[in-house]
């Protein structure tokens, strides 16, 4: 762990829908930076405004107050701009929905906007893991294959992440006036996949062995990703292949997968790779 010094000059970026759906919390929050540091407050009214704050900071240490989207946002820009060797970042964790703040809890980032505040100030950096695939895109948490729904199961380049307030307001009035087919329960799964999960060189499953889910999660302190495999149950419940490796390759008709937040694909094959201590979080001492 690092040691981060409070009289760093802060940059705190306020992720839109953190704004519109907590305002006291962000309110909070901001109060709690500005009396313990010199702060710099962005208000960007949607992504291309929020990583232009992120590319101009200079010198300050970027805290950033939103969801896990948000904090997946500004580590996706600084890896594309590979800057993350160089750039601690902090969270105030301020979620809208479930599952918004998932991520951000399993990292151990505090919830509540005063002690999340006071950890950005008197916390300490802590390198981790990441997961990189061969697309350029990142995973900080955990990866799964086929995903599982749930309110951030949209594909990859279908839009922004966050609609603005207005938008998702008048979505909202449409979705509700609109005659909606019925649909599947957002926690069904898609069903067994028939996939072939190769971990640093050596072949844990092959085609001929449908699966119903692959999870990925990168390592804490280095030695991996974790994977986990489990197949499809024939009479007797089958025990689920484990192991840990670097680069991790699936493959197999085409698949979707779910990134932290994000759902990717479909592709027929995607290759992760575990970068050791690429990326910093601020964290309580």
């Amino acid at each position: 762990m690092t040691e981060v010094a409070t009289s760093d000059q802060l940059l705190v970026v306020i992720d839109p829908v953190a704004r519109h759906g907590d305002g006291e919390a962000v309110r909070i929050a901001k109060d709690v930076l500005s009396a313990g540091a010199a702060a710099k407050v962005c208000l960007p009214d949607g992504p291309e405004e929020f990583d232009r704050a992120l590319a101009r900071r200079g010198s300050r240490r970027p805290v950033v107050i939103g969801d896990d989207r948000a904090l997946l946002r500004a580590v996706s820009l600084l890896h594309r701009r590979r800057e993350l060797a160089g750039c601690a970042l902090s969270l105030v964790p301020v979620g809208v929905g479930d599952g918004a703040l998932t991520l951000s809890r399993a990292l151990g980032v505090p919830m509540g906007a005063v002690a999340a505040a006071r950890a950005v100030l008197d916390g300490s950096e802590r390198r981790l893991d990441l997961l990189v695939d061969d697309s350029d895109g990142v995973v900080l948490g955990a990866l799964r294959i086929p995903p599982l729904g749930g309110s951030a199961d949209s594909p990859e380049g279908d839009g922004p992440p966050h609609p603005p307030h207005w938008l998702r307001t008048c979505q909202s009035l449409v979705r509700t006036l609109a005659a909606r087919p019925a649909r599947a329960p957002a926690s069904a799964s898609p069903g067994p996949a028939r996939l072939r999960v190769e971990v640093d060189g050596r072949t844990l499953v092959d085609l001929d062995q449908p699966v119903e889910a692959v999870s990925i999660t990168p390592g804490r302190a280095g030695g991996g990703a974790r994977i986990e495999i489990r197949p499809v149950s024939v009479g007797a419940e089958a025990a689920p292949l484990e192991a840990v490796a670097r680069t991790i390759t699936v493959s197999g008709a085409d698949f979707r997968y779910r990134a932290d937040a994000v759902v990717g694909g479909p592709v027929r094959t995607r290759t992760w790779t575990v970068r050791e201590g690429a990326w910093g979080l601020t964290l309580p001492g």
